[in-house]
């Protein structure tokens, strides 16, 4: 079942990754990688070298799963980021996802907790 939305965290991995990879593989660059747990309930982005295939891992209840799209034409363009971190805000990947590129936007200033 779909599952995903804004209310989780979202991480794209940094380095190109070997697309041949799947459940363990991934879990593994995350756990080597990085400083998470795999099965924390964060949605983990990968890209290939050439960014036209894309994966997201995340864990649910009693399990990971795994979404794969891959482009027939063009190229996933992830967004800039900012300071340090890899995290991604949702309509961040929705629009990497969509293929819209942004050439210029302003966040406005929002209350947060």
């Amino acid at each position: 079942m779909l599952s995903l939305s804004s209310s989780h965290s979202y991480y794209l991995y940094a380095a190109a990754v070997d697309m041949r990879k799947s459940f363990d593989g991934l879990c593994g660059l995350i756990r080597n990688q990085t400083d998470k747990n795999p099965a924390s309930g964060e949605v983990f982005v990968f890209l290939n070298r050439s960014r036209t295939l894309l994966k997201l891992l995340h864990w649910e209840h009693g399990g990971f799963v795994l979404y794969y799209k891959r482009l027939e034409q063009g190229t996933f363009t992830p967004p800039l980021l900012p300071g340090a971190g890899n995290r991604i805000r949702w309509p961040e990947l929705v629009l990497m996802i969509e293929g819209i590129q942004v050439e210029r936007s302003i966040q406005k200033l929002r209350y947060g907790p």
